[in-house]
């Protein structure tokens, strides 16, 4: 499969939702024509280099990362896209190539999807803390649309926990790429449940 790359500093994990504003020429015309051909683009993470073009900068990225589908789409100025894609399956990079627009083109292999793994009870905390995080949200009358996550809020599932505090916690780059890389969704979750217990939680709200 064949596929354009967005490299971000944000890591995005299957299901999870991502706010974009592009600007960039070569950006523009890879959402126009996945918005026309409703097709997806791959998102990997940075390891190297700023998310905007800089000539002659070098950029490294995650060999793994998740096709985004773009949910909606606003064109608010012919250079100016406001997006809001949702991520679906993980892939790996098999090859890659950068065309002299800047935009940078893959082969990947899609990975398998997580099968439905219900949470055993010594994981169970970290459903439970996730589930005080939506419950703090909705306290504070936040807009579907404007939560980090999408229902269905599926707290009985390892891989959708894991997920979610994957997006959320302050991880840097390698820590992220280890649990998009985790196929097997209790694992991910035994290494998220060990953040959590050396970590606090500071919850950020929308225009707070």
């Amino acid at each position: 499969m064949r596929v354009p790359l967005f490299p971000l500093s944000t890591t995005l994990f299957p299901e999870g939702l991502l706010p974009l504003r592009i600007f960039e020429p070569h950006y523009l015309q890879m959402v126009k024509k996945a918005v026309e051909e409703k097709t997806p683009f791959g998102v990997v993470t940075l390891q190297e280099g700023a998310e905007t073009r800089v000539a002659g900068q070098q950029v490294a990225f995650s060999q793994i990362g998740v096709l985004a589908h773009i949910e909606s789409f606003e064109a608010i100025k012919p250079n100016l896209y406001f997006l809001l894609c949702k991520g679906v399956e993980r892939f790996t990079v098999l090859s890659k190539v950068q065309e002299g627009n800047g935009l940078w083109m893959a082969e990947v292999s899609v990975l398998p999807a997580d099968a439905p793994k219900p949470i055993p009870m010594e994981l169970q905390q970290a459903a439970d803390k996730l589930g005080k995080v939506i419950v703090s949200f909705q306290k504070h009358h936040i807009k579907a649309r404007e939560m980090p996550f999408m229902q269905p809020y599926r707290l009985d599932d390892c891989g959708w926990v894991a997920n979610r505090w994957s997006e959320m916690l302050p991880l840097n780059a390698s820590q992220k790429e280890l649990l998009l890389s985790q196929n097997n969704p209790r694992l991910r979750l035994d290494l998220i449940n060990d953040i959590l217990d050396e970590i606090q939680i500071s919850i950020q709200f929308p225009g707070g």
